[in-house]
């Protein structure tokens, strides 16, 4: 793991703004906690989303497309790992992707934006903490061919209060309800859940396990969208 130096940001931990490197699975499992805060992506107007899982529990990062238009796009801190030669030469004359933060993969499968969402791949039982300050503004049942399976969870930032953070395929902590205020990095969840043998996870194309993950997206808040 590479690590540099640090940036505070008010109401957070302090975040890591280096390079940090994705561990492959070990038969032991690496110790579970909280992450080291390390911004994982950006959006519009500040948004800012650290990486919600403990970094040495991270199989794989992976962007890809929801076929849903009203989803924000994100913009990737780190490195792509897939990156085309096009895409390598982009980032040179940009400036972009020039190794802060983690690295992940961008993915085809999906419509709209390919990165239009974000899957932290960890095993099953991973403790699962806020991408983001902000409040709980939502907790229902994750719903799979007519069968829960875990929670949908939404926030909403505190820094971009226009917009909805998701998260899904986790099961929520007890302590955690509607109206909660969160802190990135440090306000736990719950865990990842395991949909292995629910649907075929695509994330499994970059790891050597299930494919388990956590699924974040981020949209317009509700009243917010009615403006746009």
């Amino acid at each position: 793991m590479v690590l540099g130096a640090t940036a505070l940001r008010g109401g957070s931990a302090p975040r890591l703004q280096a390079a940090v490197a994705v561990s492959p699975p070990k038969h032991a499992l690496a110790p579970d906690g909280p992450p080291i805060p390390t911004l994982m992506a950006g959006g519009p107007n500040g948004l800012e989303l650290d990486v919600p899982i403990a970094q040495a529990r991270v199989t794989a990062i992976v962007y890809h497309g929801v076929g849903d238009a009203s989803v924000i796009a994100l913009v990737p801190s780190g490195h792509q790992k897939n990156a085309g030669l096009v895409t390598k030469l982009g980032n040179l004359l940009t400036g972009t992707s020039t190794g802060a933060g983690p690295a992940y993969y961008v993915d085809s499968a999906g419509g709209g934006a390919s990165t239009g969402s974000v899957d932290v791949g960890a095993v099953a039982g991973t403790r699962v903490y806020s991408p983001v300050d902000g409040t709980v503004v939502g907790i229902r049942p994750y719903v799979l061919d007519g069968s829960p399976h875990g929670s949908v969870l939404q926030i909403q930032p505190t820094s971009t209060p226009a917009d909805i953070v998701t998260l899904t395929n986790i099961r929520t902590a007890s302590q955690i309800a509607v109206g909660d205020q969160v802190i990135a990095a440090r306000s736990r969840l719950g865990t990842v859940i395991d949909l292995s043998r629910v649907i075929t996870q695509e994330l499994a194309k970059y790891t050597s396990d299930a494919g388990n993950h956590v699924h974040l997206e981020v949209g317009p808040a509700p009243a917010a969208s009615l403006l746009l």
